[in-house]
């Protein structure tokens, strides 16, 4: 089996070593968010902002996403 290239990983999404940028349908899978509620966050500075990557792209960080998730979690009161 031939081992996979970056720029055939990049392709098909898959995360390099130091992560990678998701796009907002990425997001709304990985948080269970709505694109409205996830933008609303954005604005009131309760959500990670995301990051210019073209002049018609932008995305989040994956481990800004990862943090997010597990600081929310941390401050659930119902996990034991």
């Amino acid at each position: 089996m031939t081992a996979m290239t970056l720029a055939t990983a990049r392709q098909r999404g898959a995360a390099s070593s130091g992560g990678r940028f998701l796009r907002v349908p990425d997001v709304m899978k990985t948080t269970g968010l709505g694109r409205s509620t996830i933008y609303r966050m954005v604005a009131a500075g309760t959500f990670p902002q995301q990051v210019k990557l073209t002049v018609q792209a932008s995305g989040w960080w994956q481990a800004d996403i990862d943090d997010w998730m597990r600081e929310r979690l941390a401050a659930c009161p119902l996990r034991p």
